[in-house]
């Protein structure tokens, strides 16, 4: 009965369903759930910095509940995206209650698409990684799947990492940085791994064309099913998706940088590169995203078996509530930067690229 407390995610897409029935101001009341609920929850419930025990792991290693708990976000994303659009192209709605659901949808699509999508894009199976790819498709990023595992989980932590936020640098500017430094580093990635095989940019291997093709094909479906109104709220909802993906890229590693070795390479990522958190609400309805640190030490190993290291750098509140904190960049600041080990800091102090 424990492990059904990861149906905790599914919170996120029954605060959408409330916005979308009552609408009016109720249309904003999955960014209130977000924002102010769950950071509150995260104040008052305990931290849990515990470990399975050998016989959980095996346990939860060979269920399929598990699993099947990642699963059930594929029609559950897609079911109250779409109903959504008719919903916007049907009715006759005010400004403010289209401009809450765009950001109570793309919150669904942030958590229960990108995160869910994250996961499957690291399985060995290619029916789990196709439901991954399909869960980014919504938000426009499925040029995550290449830049993520080839590129930041060899890059994170060094100033090469698209996804690495400098110290100093404010979560506004990491999103400009960062998402169209991460969208050419996956063509660069693309190009190389076609070099690799001997084969040309036109070719059917070439999967950045297909995620190009994917995608404009699903605008174009939106368009012809629900019009200018059903296009632009896709649109708006994808961006929002992808912006909260980009948050929460900036708390896990911001400020940390492995050292560079006399050879010129950088030392292996360790548990000390990725910011943990162990604070229950996050690590549940996040599928245990905030145990960052064990996730890059061993990328393929399952969300419910991720461990705490004692060595990783904590933050001193869960995700969701460092993603408020990080909205406000001198604040953020105030409380991170002297939690950043000193080996890992800038020269100088003074430098801000906020």
């Amino acid at each position: 009965m424990r492990d059904l407390k990861y149906l905790a995610a599914m919170t996120i897409p029954l605060s959408a369903a409330l916005s979308i029935l009552l609408l009016d101001y109720w249309s904003f009341f999955t960014p209130f759930y977000a924002f102010v609920i769950i950071p509150v929850m995260e104040l008052l419930l305990p931290q849990d910095a515990s470990n399975l025990s050998e016989e959980e792991r095996e346990t939860k290693t060979k269920s399929k509940f598990f699993d099947w708990m990642l699963y059930f976000n594929v029609p559950i994303v897609f079911g109250f995206l779409f109903f959504t659009l008719w919903k916007v192209s049907n009715t006759e709605l005010y400004l403010h209650e289209i401009i809450g659901l765009v950001f109570s949808i793309g919150i669904v699509l942030g958590v229960n698409g990108i995160n869910v999508g994250h996961e499957l894009g690291h399985r060995q199976q290619t029916p789990e990684r196709f439901l991954g790819k399909l869960l980014l498709l919504p938000s426009l990023y499925m040029h995550f799947y290449i830049e993520h595992n080839f590129g930041h989980h060899a890059n994170a932590a060094t100033k090469e990492d698209p996804a690495t936020a400098r110290y100093n640098q404010s979560v506004y500017s990491f999103w400009f940085t960062s998402v169209f430094r991460q969208y050419f580093s996956a063509w660069k990635i693309q190009s190389k791994l076609l070099k690799a095989d001997g084969l040309s940019f036109f070719t059917i291997k070439n999967d950045m064309l297909w995620y190009t093709l994917f995608q404009v094909a699903y605008l174009a479906l939106v368009y012809f099913l629900f019009g200018f109104i059903g296009l632009w709220f896709a649109l708006g909802a994808g961006v929002i998706g992808f912006l909260l993906l980009e948050t929460v890229n900036y708390i896990e590693h911001y400020g940390l940088m492995r050292k560079k070795l006399s050879s010129g390479r950088y030392e292996r990522v360790r548990e000390s590169h990725s910011w943990n958190s162990n604070h229950v609400i996050g690590r549940i309805v996040l599928y245990e995203l905030t145990r960052h640190s064990d996730h890059h030490y061993k990328s393929a190993k399952k969300y419910q078996l991720l461990d705490y290291h004692d060595i990783s750098p904590q933050m001193p509140y869960g995700y969701p509530t460092s993603m408020v904190l990080s909205f406000v960049p001198p604040l953020w600041f105030h409380i991170m930067n002297q939690r950043i080990p000193k080996e890992m800091k800038p020269d100088q102090d003074s430098l801000s690229l906020a």
